[in-house]
């Protein structure tokens, strides 16, 4: 039974950070209807500067965070101005083209600045934990409370504030929210840079434990798009459910069946929803 809830716990935990990546996915899909595959490359680029800034300019693992959430809010912008905008009217294919694009720039730029080694992130979370009388790293319970009050919090924005409301009604009708006076630019922008602030904040999260390396967000977004396809594309309830199921999935399938199916999981998973609910667990909208 003990082991049982390790696993519950590794899946928590697991199920969390794909929670953050698959919303800021789920942001970016909601303003472009098109798959981002530049959305791992951003939490790629959100570990990196994180390790950089702990191990180069001596910044704390906090304000690490922050800086790296900040500069992957950037990069997440200008991807958007430089290369989505000027697409805008071209069709949608050409929006994944050019995603691909920006992921494949920024994996090159990452090798070429830190090289192609993995590297370990420093973390002062680096403790055991008694809970309830399983023992967990304190990482590990650091990244299961994070993501709890960063989905709190976003939740919060998008129902209660006013700029919430205008990205909701962005995800839900482009026109119609220009129609009514609310500025698309504006609010693309700032969706891009909360997918931006979640996908480095998760890759921070997470980095101590999984470390870091170029194509790290590789696997994280091919599983992030399993899991909105499978919550409901658009909706950000599916993407949090979603994520959960994967990350629970993973750990016990890696356990009691073979860590070498571990990352086949998510797609069997995928199969088996889809086959009942082809639609998705909810449906289309952000809530």
């Amino acid at each position: 039974m003990e082991i049982f809830v390790q696993q519950l716990l590794n899946g928590l935990t697991l199920g969390s950070v794909y929670s953050l990546v698959a919303l800021g996915l789920t942001l970016v899909y909601g303003i472009l209807h098109v798959p981002n595959f530049a959305h791992g490359a951003f939490y790629m680029m959100g570990g990196f500067v994180a390790f950089h800034l702990m191990t180069k300019v001596g910044l704390g693992y906090w304000w690490a965070m922050g800086g790296a959430a900040i500069v992957v809010a950037i990069l997440s912008m200008l991807a958007e101005l430089l290369v989505f905008k000027p697409l805008s009217k071209a069709p949608p294919l050409h929006d994944m083209i050019a995603a691909i694009g920006i992921m494949l720039f920024l994996e090159a730029a990452a090798q070429l600045i830190w090289g192609a080694d993995f590297q370990r992130m420093p973390t002062p979370y680096d403790s055991m934990v008694n809970v309830m009388g399983i023992t967990i790293s304190a990482q590990r319970l650091l990244i299961i409370v994070g993501a709890f009050v960063l989905v709190t919090l976003l939740h919060l924005f998008l129902n209660k504030t006013i700029i919430g409301s205008t990205i909701i009604a962005m995800a839900q009708n482009k026109e119609g929210a220009a129609l009514v006076g609310i500025d698309p630019i504006r609010v693309t922008y700032l969706v891009f840079a909360v997918a931006g602030i979640l996908a480095a904040v998760a890759a921070v999260l997470y980095a101590p434990i999984n470390l870091v390396y170029p194509a790290m967000g590789q696997l994280v977004i091919t599983k992030a798009f399993v899991i909105i396809v499978m919550g409901g594309m658009g909706s950000f309830a599916g993407a949090i459910v979603g994520g959960m199921i994967v990350g629970f999935a993973e750990s016990l399938g890696g356990y009691y069946i073979s860590p070498d199916y571990k990352d086949i999981i998510a797609f069997l998973m995928l199969v088996l929803v889809l086959s009942i609910r082809p639609e998705g667990l909810f449906s289309k909208g952000a809530r």
